[in-house]
């Protein structure tokens, strides 16, 4: 599960924002290894394939495309 998240916050890298003129690019909070390892946990408890899950994943790519966004 934590492959997962993480390699969700690489997915659809042809949909990664660039800085655009104007663009706003918002702060991504960094998570402590300990809390990321209590989320896998907790989402080990979630029945397979999970709307959860399916959100996390989306959140993961849209972390990413703010890290993009970033200078």
């Amino acid at each position: 599960m934590l492959a997962l998240l993480w390699v969700g916050a690489c997915a659809a890298p042809e949909r990664v924002a660039s800085a655009g003129s104007g663009a706003a690019c918002p702060p991504v909070r960094s998570y402590s290894d300990d809390f990321r390892k209590r989320a896998v946990a907790e989402l080990d408890l979630l029945p397979a394939n999970s709307a959860v899950e399916e959100m996390l994943t989306d959140y993961a790519v849209l972390r990413q495309q703010i890290r993009a966004c970033q200078p």
